[in-house]
């Protein structure tokens, strides 16, 4: 019989209990875009955790049905409309935040214009959808990042997630106004990051495959093409908004203090040895 003590500490010795906080409950979440689609998931699963999400969009009243189904299923929550496009309306979305919750804690950066592009060579895309792009894409997300700063700096707290895309290390053809927009978010994402790491806000970017939503598309990939990219992911099989909501969802709690300035992919591994 072996009587020898043991000197491995448990499991849990030394870790700090902010370390294992994974919970959301409580959290201010703005979320953009999210009227419809992925958007919208996470407005659901954030209110089902126990957070509060504003549900930003342009379309108020998609918002505000958003908004409905989380109350009826016992949830909380808040519709905001907002062109993220224009510094008067994010900064009228921050300060009806804040009046009305007193915090911002989490900012996902979710609105950007892709459903509605037509598929095309770069040097025919028209210089005003190009330019519409870069509009809501980059400056949007750069214009609500700014909006919530000083409350995040304030409270010594703060979540900046940051939605790019998988077709920037893929190169997407027939999509280079989209591509571009999705690469800035990356580099936006770093040097924010390091701008705001200080104040105990971090600042994550994530790249999604090709997540399959309620709204159409201008040019829908083919069954084929759908087939090819499943056939090539570690994880053969369709994406769904719920496969991003974990990592959201994550990179909002505490848990994840010490991650910033990652480009995370949530693809299936489609993207894997990039």
């Amino acid at each position: 019989m072996n009587d020898q003590i043991s000197t491995h500490a448990p499991y849990d010795s030394g870790v700090p209990e902010h370390a294992r906080d994974f919970g959301v409950t409580d959290r201010i979440v703005i979320i953009t875009g999210a009227g419809q689609g992925i958007g919208r998931e996470y407005a659901r699963q954030f209110a089902a955790a126990g957070a509060v999400p504003i549900v930003a969009d342009l379309n108020f009243e998609k918002a505000q049905s958003v908004v409905n189904e989380i109350e009826k299923a016992g949830g909380r929550g808040m519709a905001v409309k907002v062109d993220v496009g224009d510094k008067a309306s994010v900064d009228t979305m921050a300060a009806s935040v804040l009046e009305k919750h007193g915090r911002i804690d989490v900012l996902v950066n979710n609105a950007s214009i892709f459903a509605t592009l037509n598929k095309l060579p770069f040097d025919e895309i028209p210089l005003k959808e190009w330019e519409l792009v870069m509009k809501v894409n980059i400056t949007g997300t750069y214009l609500c990042a700014a909006a919530v700063a000083a409350s995040m700096r304030s409270a010594g707290w703060g979540r900046i997630i940051n939605i790019s895309s998988d077709s920037v290390p893929r190169g997407a053809p027939n999509y280079l106004h989209y591509v571009t927009s999705k690469s800035a978010i990356i580099g936006m994402t770093n040097a924010m990051a390091r701008e705001l790491g200080p104040h105990g806000i971090t600042v994550n970017a994530i790249r999604p495959g090709g997540v399959a939503t309620e709204v159409d598309r201008a040019s829908n990939p083919t069954v084929e093409a759908r087939t090819r990219i499943q056939n090539a992911q570690c994880i053969p099989r369709g994406q769904l908004p719920e496969d991003m909501v974990g990592i959201v969802m994550f990179l909002s709690t505490q848990a994840a203090a010490f991650i910033t300035g990652q480009t995370i992919a949530c693809d299936g591994g489609y993207t894997h040895s990039s």
